[in-house]
């Protein structure tokens, strides 16, 4: 299933000039632990709720004067929104990374992809097997 079906679009952005303040602040409000960090509408870096604790307060900075662009991974791996379910796998282990910008093929964001969306996906489909497994079982 290509992840265009599968992504969420209501991608969490922010401008490389917002305070980590700022940030931390919409990721409280949306519930996320992510903004992807957009120049128009293509992603040009990522801020997690890790990169709050390592590079903001492990760092000693003040949130009110760094920027997304200061904290920010920039190294941003992205995925084709044709891409699949195991490509999705595969790009964040080589990767090492648990969130995927979901970009078409004009590179603008159109989603995002986390391990924990591809966890629940492959759980509800262990579940709906074993419901075939159990209608099709003899009785003991």
């Amino acid at each position: 299933m290509p992840l265009e079906n599968l992504a969420r679009s209501d991608v969490v952005t922010a401008h490389e000039d917002e305070s980590v303040q700022e940030l931390a602040t919409r990721m409280d409000e949306s519930r996320v632990g992510s903004v992807v960090i957009t120049d128009d509408d293509e992603p040009v870096g990522i801020v997690t709720d890790r990169d709050l604790a390592m590079r903001v307060i492990g760092d000693e900075r003040d949130p009110t004067d760094a920027t997304a662009s200061d904290i920010m991974s920039d190294d941003l791996a992205t995925i084709r929104e044709t891409a699949g379910f195991y490509q999705a796998t595969e790009h964040m282990s080589e990767h090492g990374v648990r969130r995927l910008p979901v970009c078409n093929d004009d590179d603008e964001l159109v989603g995002i992809i986390t391990a924990d969306d591809l966890t629940e996906l492959l759980a509800d489909e262990h579940m709906q097997f074993a419901d075939v497994i159990r209608s099709q079982r003899p009785e003991y």
